[in-house]
């Protein structure tokens, strides 16, 4: 691609950027096929349907208004080299740049840790169970490289794992949470899985959804790990 190819706009957010008033650029593209995905559509490798242009000529009137963009998808660092080139032009304009990611492309995050000051990174699962949620057998290797080289920028991120107990059970989230907070990550998020669809081989209840966030005693163990917890329900 050698133009940014945007699938969605998100105007204003308070929640996808920590502590900033931000909009939300969902690029199309991604290397994985989650089953719980939320953005089915943004997948195909295809034209966005906004001009990257307009969308940084509205930026611009933006400035003083928000402080933050977020690039997300799909999977942004799929878009390589055109990603780079537009948030350094969206930077030049002033603007916090936060990155939503799956971590597939470990050497992409590499570049552009210049150019990022803040990421939400997926733990997905626990290893045995990754390529199960994902189709994909080299995500979560490909994910904890990411993640150890976004540890050793320094800079801020967001861990954050989504509770889908088809996926994810109540030991394995306690084992993620372990591994993250022993690779020097300090903000984890759990995040409730809310089913967008499910067949009928694969229902889950509210019962089990829950099941994560009523359990007192996984909650003040996961709590003690970091210095933020956020539990998303």
């Amino acid at each position: 691609m050698n133009t940014i190819q945007i699938g969605g706009l998100v105007s204003f957010t308070t929640i996808d950027y920590p502590g900033k008033l931000a909009c939300v650029l969902f690029l199309v593209g991604c290397p994985i096929r989650c089953a719980y995905c939320s953005n089915p559509h943004l997948i195909p490798c295809e034209s966005g349907e906004y001009d990257p242009e307009k969308i940084f000529d509205w930026l611009k009137t933006r400035v003083g208004k928000l402080e933050a963009v977020v690039f997300s998808g799909g999977e942004a660092l799929m878009q390589g080299p055109a990603l780079f080139e537009y948030i350094r032009r969206v930077r030049d304009l002033g603007f916090k740049i936060g990155l939503h990611t799956n971590g597939f492309y470990p050497e992409n995050l590499a570049a552009a840790s210049d150019l990022v000051d803040w990421i939400g990174l997926d733990y997905k699962a626990t290893k045995s169970n990754y390529e199960k949620l994902t189709g994909v057998n080299i995500a979560y290797e490909r994910m904890i490289k990411s993640l150890d080289i976004w540890a050793k920028t320094g800079k801020p991120c967001e861990v954050r794992t989504t509770c889908d107990p088809r996926f994810v059970s109540s030991d394995d989230l306690r084992k993620i949470a372990h591994d993250v907070a022993s690779r020097g990550i300090k903000n984890f998020a759990v995040q409730k899985y809310v089913p967008h669809f499910e067949d009928d081989e694969h229902k889950t209840s509210a019962e089990m959804r829950n099941a994560f966030f009523n359990d007192d005693d996984l909650r003040d163990e996961i709590n003690s790990l970091f210095e933020t917890v956020t539990w998303r329900e």
